[in-house]
């Protein structure tokens, strides 16, 4: 397998940057969450977190993983968020027509393996039967967790990814 050059493989990336910073006006940002808002939602591609809160660049700090899940990893960046980047407010955001949600941990790696060979049973893909009861898991999870700095507000509300409605989920 031959390597290609980054320019060759992302063209569109590199032209739309070129764009991007014709116009780039966010050299005053720092790290600081303004809004004090870290969301956890899916890398599914048509969420737009920023557009669907009503923020921009440098509100929140956004933390994308397969199902919107509260990992390890997402913990992790919780504790950096919260003692050192000013996240108050954490929003637990999965959303409908989930794929992480369409079929249970077997299925999903005898898919994988279907459509590419790849025997992916090593690794934990974190399907979710019950969206609901998994964000439920999750709130209860991060706002037990003794790591976070005192006081941060967990929330969940699930995107409705056909009417683009945050509908706030109560636990």
């Amino acid at each position: 397998m031959s390597m290609k050059s980054f320019t060759s493989e992302f063209p569109d990336v590199l032209a739309g940057n070129a764009e991007f910073s014709l116009s780039f006006d966010g050299s005053n940002l720092t790290g600081i969450a303004r809004k004090g808002i870290a969301v956890v939602t899916c890398i599914d591609s048509r969420i737009d977190p920023l557009a669907l809160m009503g923020m921009q660049a440098g509100d929140m700090k956004i933390l994308r993983n397969a199902g919107a899940r509260v990992t390890e990893d997402v913990l992790r960046t919780l504790v950096l968020a919260s003692h050192l980047l000013g996240v108050t407010r954490v929003l637990i955001m999965p959303h409908t027509d989930c794929r992480m949600a369409s079929a249970d941990e077997a299925e999903m790696h005898a898919e994988i393996l279907r459509v590419s060979g790849i025997d992916s049973r090593g690794i934990e893909i974190r399907t979710v039967s019950d969206q609901r009861a998994a964000l439920e898991l999750d709130i209860t999870r991060v706002r037990s967790f003794p790591l976070l700095a005192p006081g941060v507000a967990v929330g969940g509300a699930v995107y409705h990814v056909d009417t683009g409605v945050l509908e706030p989920v109560e636990y």
